[in-house]
């Protein structure tokens, strides 16, 4: 339905004209709103050929996301050590309270000293789980930094302390006298197992 409006004398009509109905429906539509960006994380992400995320920042893990699988499997970054079993755990700990990982799925994986878990998928398909596993991994790795960037420099000066003490901390050749009996090397004992030297004397 169309409305025309004349203004004006009749020797220059200045018509107006308001469109309502049908022909206002056939407008296009306008795009929606780009969503705003709520938060930002920087990551060293590798894409695999079959489309796994490799996330290679943690000190002692390597991080694989596998959108396929749906799962998440760590495995360690150069070789097992004794801190590489507490490093799992706190990563899996981290994830499951975080709701993104299933609990009764973290278990130990096919690889020796790997462990993986199953990622829980979005309720309502409102969310993508991929995006929120990898920003939750993200914000364990920026905890645990600032834990390895102090072990980090503990290392490095008790290496220092003992190759290059300073006077305080050193002494010179011959300033400590020689003595018979001097630190744990007695003479008179035999250095054996099981705690049993103590028993044997000659």
């Amino acid at each position: 339905m169309a409305i025309n409006v004349e203004i004006g004398d009749a020797a220059a009509p200045k018509p107006i004209t308001i469109t309502i109905g049908d022909e206002a429906e056939a407008l296009p539509p306008q795009p929606p709103p780009k969503p705003k960006v709520q938060e930002k994380i920087s990551l060293n992400i590798r894409k695999t050929v079959d489309g796994n995320l490799m996330i290679l920042d943690h000190e002692e893990l390597d991080i694989v996301v596998m959108p396929a699988k749906n799962k998440v499997v760590v495995f360690p970054k150069d070789e097992i050590t004794d801190s590489t079993y507490p490093a799992q755990d706190r990563f899996f700990y981290h994830l499951v309270k975080k709701g993104v990982i299933d609990s009764n799925s973290v278990h130990g994986g096919n690889v020796y000293g790997s462990m993986e878990g199953r990622i829980v998928p979005s309720y309502d398909g409102s969310t993508d789980p991929l995006e929120i596993v990898v920003f939750v991994i993200g914000g364990f790795i920026e905890e645990e930094t600032p834990y390895f960037s102090l072990f980090k420099k503990q290392d490095k000066q008790h290496i220092q302390d003992l190759t290059n003490p300073d006077d305080e901390d050193s002494t010179e050749l011959g300033e400590v006298p020689h003595e018979e009996k001097q630190g744990s090397l007695r003479p008179g004992y035999i250095r054996g197992p099981y705690g049993m030297t103590s028993f044997y004397r000659y």
